[in-house]
């Protein structure tokens, strides 16, 4: 999920998942694949990096749980003869 800006200043989240096109023209248009657009104050540019810096977040926590659940399975069993 990205944060972004409409045109009248309001905010809102969009699910960067499902962003099938972004153009500038000059003003910065959204479509998603389920064909619903929307114009934004954000530049190309900056939506890339948005959803680059979403995405990265999200696989950093997965390795980070990924990492969890290894190093507990490697821990040696305690207790119980």
């Amino acid at each position: 999920m990205i944060d972004v800006t409409r045109l009248d200043g309001r905010s809102f989240t969009l699910n960067a998942d499902l962003i099938e096109v972004v153009e500038s023209n000059p003003d910065t248009y959204i479509r998603l694949q389920n064909g619903n657009s929307f114009v934004v104050r954000e530049s190309r540019q900056e939506i890339v990096q948005r959803v680059i810096a979403f995405r990265r977040q999200l696989y950093q926590d997965c390795l980070s749980t990924d990492e969890a659940v290894i190093s507990a399975q490697m821990q040696p069993a305690r207790g119980g003869s």
